[in-house]
């Protein structure tokens, strides 16, 4: 059972959308906003059909750094699996994209999947501070998967 609450290390920030004629900027993420072991080592975009869910999953040692900006907005999930964590047993379940921009900070073993809600195939950016499958993609992925785990823990709503 999880309890509703923030979850440690969690970071959660609006992102501004600068807009003029030509239509609209957003800074995803800057440098000067993260701690080191949080840069960015690459950065991918996932298109997410309306209705879809992405997770639930985890990593080991990666943190992720979500831009939800739209179109489309997501229900965002988290649950903290961390063991020696003051929130561990804590869930968190925000809404981000088109409506509220925002970047999330998902640290490692907090457990995260999120649902487009909205009526458009909505895009997602992720900026994590490892690659994915290692360098030259030869190393295991940093993965823990749940979607198909039947009686899993981690329930959207």
């Amino acid at each position: 059972m999880f309890n509703n609450g923030t979850i440690e290390g969690v970071s959660i920030n609006p992102l501004a959308r600068h807009t003029d004629p030509r239509g609209w900027l957003v800074e995803a993420f800057r440098q000067d906003g993260l701690s080191p072991e949080n840069h960015p080592v690459m950065g991918y975009i996932s298109a997410t059909e309306a209705g879809m869910v992405r997770g639930p999953h985890e990593h080991i040692e990666q943190t992720d750094l979500f831009a939800f900006i739209g179109p489309s907005n997501f229900k965002v999930y988290m649950w903290d699996n961390r063991k020696n964590s003051p929130t561990y047993r804590n869930r968190l379940v925000i809404v981000a994209g088109e409506d509220d921009p925002r970047s999330l900070l998902i640290p490692p073993g907090v457990v995260h999947a999120y649902k487009n809600v909205g009526a458009v195939r909505g895009i997602v950016t992720n900026f994590p501070n490892r690659l994915f499958a290692g360098k030259d993609k030869r190393e295991k992925v940093d993965e823990i998967r749940y979607e198909n785990i039947p009686d899993t823990e981690y329930i959207l709503d």
